[in-house]
C-alpha cells in the first residue's frame, strides 16, 4: 500500500517505521511546514494519507485530500467544529475520511465501557462524575480529543447535565473535564465517580505512542475502497 504521511513528528515517524516493517511504501512524508506540497499528490500516486499535524492545519489538509480523491486517516484533534463543512464536501465529492480522537484499541474499548457505566450510574445521583486527562507539555489542544469523546459518552446518558467545562466544578448541570500537562506523559484518562461513601474509576494509561500509531495504520489498511466518513467503531465493529 502506498502511504502519504502528512505530519512528520514523533507520531508520523512511528507510523513510518511500523508501515515499512509491514511492507508498505511511504510515498511522501510532509512536515507541517511542507503541507503546501500536499496539493501535488493525487490518487494515482497515493492509496491513503495519514494526517497527524495540528488543529489549525487539519481542515485544509483534509479538504485537499478529499478534492484530490485521496482517502485520509486523521489523528489530529481540535478541529471538529469544522466537521459539518467536511461532511458536506465529502458527500459532494464522494470523498473518504476516517477520523478518531484516539486510535488505540484499548482506548476505544474504554469509550465503549465508559458509556455502559454512565448509563448505569446516572441512576445514582449521590455519585458525582468528572473526567481527568494528563498529557505531555507539547500537546496543543486542551482538553484532549480523547477526553472530549469520553465526556460526550457521559453526557449522552446524563440528561441533567447541559455540557462540560475545562475545570473542576460542583455545578450539577456541568461535567468537569480537568486537563493537566506534565513532562512527556503519553496520555492518561480517568473517569471518576465519587460519593460520600466511596470512589471508583475507569482508568486508561498509554505506555507508548505505538498503540496510537498501529491503530492509525490499521485504519489506513482498512480504508481504501470505501467511500464516506468512518471511525473506530466501524473498524472494531463496536
Amino acid at each position: 500500500m502506498r502511504i502519504l504521511l502528512i505530519g512528520y513528528g514523533k507520531m508520523g515517524q512511528t507510523i513510518e517505521r511500523l508501515a515499512l516493517a509491514k511492507g508498505h511504501e511511504i510515498v511522501g512524508a510532509l512536515t507541517v511546514e511542507e503541507a503546501g506540497r500536499l496539493a501535488s499528490f493525487t490518487s494515482d500516486q497515493v492509496d491513503v494519507a495519514i494526517e497527524f499535524t495540528s488543529p489549525h492545519a487539519a481542515l485544509g489538509n483534509i479538504l485537499t485530500c478529499i478534492k484530490n480523491k485521496i482517502p485520509v486517516v486523521v489523528g489530529t484533534t481540535g478541529w471538529l467544529q469544522h466537521l459539518p463543512q467536511i461532511e458536506e464536501k465529502c458527500q459532494e465529492l464522494q470523498g473518504t475520511l476516517f477520523y478518531a480522537s484516539n486510535f488505540s484499541v484499548g482506548v476505544n474499548l474504554f469509550f465503549h465501557f465508559n458509556e455502559y457505566v454512565a448509563q448505569k450510574m446516572q441512576q445514582y445521583p449521590e455519585y458525582g462524575v468528572q473526567v481527568k486527562e494528563i498529557h505531555h507539555v507539547h500537546k496543543l489542544d486542551k482538553p484532549s480529543g480523547t477526553a472530549l469523546s469520553i465526556a460526550d459518552g457521559i453526557l449522552k446518558h446524563f440528561p441533567q447535565k447541559q455540557g462540560w467545562v475545562n475545570e473542576v466544578t460542583v455545578a450539577p448541570e456541568l461535567l468537569g473535564v480537568i486537563s493537566e500537562r506534565e513532562g512527556e506523559v503519553v496520555g492518561t484518562h480517568i473517569v471518576q465517580y465519587t460519593s460520600e461513601n466511596d470512589t471508583f474509576e475507569l482508568h486508561h494509561i498509554a505506555h507508548s505512542r505505538e498503540g496510537f500509531a498501529s491503530g492509525a495504520l490499521l485504519a489506513a489498511e482498512w480504508l481504501p475502497g470505501r467511500t464516506g466518513i468512518f471511525g473506530m467503531n466501524d473498524l472494531l465493529q463496536l
